[in-house]
């Protein structure tokens, strides 16, 4: 963006002479700088300095506007999404339709590239039944097979079970 602001457009280009292009990518060749603002205003369009450097400088008839906002949007579409550990709880006794929407949600995560750490919690005396959590965490594998890998098997920290998945690498 910084680069666009040093651009100097219409009446600000201060030399006499210019090499002109116009709109379609023709080359007038050298031109006076009042006759190159007539071209640039008989298109309806502005005078943009683009290259200030050479000898005599070129300047192009274009949309400065546009051109801003395609260079911000260049530089905005470099930007990647920062690849964060998002985490979804199961408890041992999560029904079907609770365990359909938190795997869509697993999923929508994954789609968009996000790892996803899947949770079993233990409370009480559930702790005697540490394989239902297993369970849970094999049919969450199975419904991610396609979409999802297994960046760490499942693990027992404390009263947790938990399991770490990542999109698959194409």
């Amino acid at each position: 963006m910084s680069k666009s602001k040093k651009m100097r457009i219409n009446e600000s280009i201060t030399c006499s002479q210019v090499r002109l292009v116009d709109e379609k990518a023709t080359q007038h060749g050298l031109v006076s700088i009042e006759e190159a603002l007539q071209v640039a205003k008989d298109a309806g369009l502005d005078l943009v300095e683009v290259s200030p450097n050479s000898n005599p400088p070129v300047c192009r008839v274009m949309d400065y506007g546009k051109l801003v906002y395609h260079k911000k949007k260049q530089v905005n579409s470099g930007k990647k999404t920062k690849v964060t550990l998002k985490e979804i709880k199961f408890r041992p006794n999560t029904d079907v339709g609770d365990f359909n929407i938190k795997l869509k949600k697993i999923s929508s995560f994954i789609e968009v590239g996000h790892r996803v750490k899947v949770t079993v919690i233990f409370r009480g005396r559930e702790m005697q039944h540490r394989d239902l959590g297993g369970v849970i965490l094999d049919r969450v594998e199975q419904a991610l097979h396609e979409l999802a890998d297994i960046e760490q098997p499942a693990s027992q920290e404390g009263k947790q079970l938990y399991m770490v998945v990542s999109p698959r690498k194409s």
